[in-house]
C-alpha cells in the first residue's frame, strides 16, 4: 500500500519551540524555516537535512512514544481510500483524515502502537466534501 511512496517528513512534538530552534539551528547547523501558524498559536519549525526529508516541529504537549512520526507523502492523493483500505485490515486510525498545514492528513498506528502519517497536498479528501 505505501511501498511506492516517498518518505517525505519526520514530525517532533516538542514541549519548547524557541528552544527546539536553538538546538537544531545553531547547536547543529540545520537550516531552518520558521512558518507561521494560526493566530494565538506557536509557529511552528522545518528543518531541512541533505536528502530531502525535512523534519517538522511543533510546539504541543510532547510526551514519550507521541513522537516522532514518520510522514509518506500521498503525492497522488488518495488518502481516503488509504485510510479506508487500512481500517479494512484492522489497523487502529489514530487520527481520521483532517486539515494539516498545507493539505491532508491521516494518522495510524502499527502493531507496537508507534503512530505513522499519510499527507497529501492534493484537492480536499472525498469525505470531508461529502461533509462540506
Amino acid at each position: 500500500m505505501l511501498k511506492t511512496k516517498k518518505l517525505n517528513n519526520i514530525c517532533y512534538y516538542v514541549t519548547d519551540i524557541e528552544r527546539t530552534a536553538r538546538f537544531y539551528g545553531e547547536t547543529l547547523g540545520l537550516p531552518l524555516q520558521r512558518m507561521e501558524n494560526e493566530p494565538g498559536e506557536p509557529d511552528w519549525l522545518i528543518a531541512s537535512t541533505a536528502n530531502g526529508i525535512d523534519l517538522l516541529f511543533f510546539q504541543v504537549e510532547s510526551k514519550p512514544g507521541n513522537s516522532p512520526i514518520v510522514v509518506f507523502d500521498l503525492e497522488d492523493g488518495g488518502i481516503d481510500d488509504m485510510v479506508e483500505g487500512l481500517a479494512e485490515q484492522g489497523v487502529t486510525i489514530v487520527t481520521p483524515v483532517s486539515h494539516s498545514p498545507g493539505g491532508w492528513s491521516a494518522e495510524f498506528a502499527d502493531p507496537d502502537g508507534h503512530t505513522l502519517s499519510m499527507y497529501q497536498t492534493a484537492e480536499m479528501p472525498r469525505q470531508l466534501k461529502a461533509m462540506a
